[in-house]
């Protein structure tokens, strides 16, 4: 019994042990920016200096680094940036830099969740590598920090400080042509798959299908497809105009056949010889 109950009270301190937890060294820090129509995050950890002298000593220079503490920096970008004048497609990427006296190597690594630097940095990974310089902060900063900071409507800066340096970091985003595209496309009026989907929603809804049997073929007429033209069929059928609904089917089968869907081409010969009868 003696052995059962020292067991036990091991295994319930084990239990209570793993329980323990206590704050991180260098806390993990999440951040979110909007910028113009793109959203950069940038996830890392950040460490404190502690009365230690930082880069030169703790980073060395002319050494990759993490770019703070733990896991490797992770910066992502929801569209296609320059920095620094260089292009940098969206995605995710590691961030590592190459501190220096006067000027740092900043590199966007096309590979995310590594712990720390790798023990060879493949090239070939480097999606954008820049050229920055540093500048002195009249002031100490404490915790090491990456923030997006003087946002305009395209464009922003990253700014990597800690200790008494500061490396911004010009960060690039197209929102014209974006914006010139998308005025030009409304303007332009409905597309092909905007009429779609509202006589799709029609004919669904149980509404006017007159009204939804315009826009169908409005949509055919701009841009025929083979879901579209069996759309077409059905609300046609569905207003009892037959020799037109088998029309737009046959249509609709013979184009999905050149395109290999053997789903459409079964549903229209189906609905081609009930609407036969």
């Amino acid at each position: 019994m003696n052995k059962l109950v020292l067991f036990l009270t091991l295994l319930m301190s084990g239990s209570l042990m793993a329980q323990i937890t206590t704050p991180a060294p260098s806390p993990l820090c999440k951040i979110e920016q909007k910028v113009g129509l793109s959203t950069v995050s940038i996830e890392y950890s950040r460490p404190s200096v502690r009365n230690r002298k930082i880069f030169g000593d703790l980073v060395p220079y002319g050494k990759v680094w993490r770019t703070g503490a733990n896991m490797a920096t992770k910066f992502t970008i929801s569209d296609d940036i320059t920095v620094e004048g260089k292009k940098l497609p969206k995605g995710s990427y590691s961030l590592y830099t190459v501190p220096g006296e006067e000027e740092w190597d900043i590199i966007f690594y096309n590979e995310v969740n590594i712990s720390g630097v790798p023990k060879v940095m493949d090239q070939a990974k480097e999606t954008a590598r820049i050229k920055v310089k540093a500048e002195l902060l009249t002031y100490t900063t404490e915790t090491f920090l990456i923030d997006i900071n003087s946002v305009n409507q395209d464009n922003a800066s990253m700014n990597i400080m800690w200790e008494n340096t500061i490396v911004p970091i010009h960060l690039q985003f197209d929102v014209d042509s974006r914006v010139m595209k998308n005025i030009d496309k409304v303007l332009a009026g409905p597309s092909s798959d905007d009429y779609y989907q509202a006589a799709r929603y029609y004919f669904d809804s149980g509404k006017d299908l007159t009204q939804a049997v315009g826009w169908i073929q409005k949509a055919n007429q701009m841009d025929a497809k083979f879901w579209k033209l069996r759309v077409e069929s059905m609300i046609l059928a569905k207003l009892g105009r037959k020799s037109e609904a088998i029309e737009a089917a046959m249509k609709s089968k013979t184009m999905a056949a050149a395109e290999g869907n053997e789903e459409y081409v079964r549903m229209n010969e189906e609905a081609i010889k009930e609407l036969s009868k």
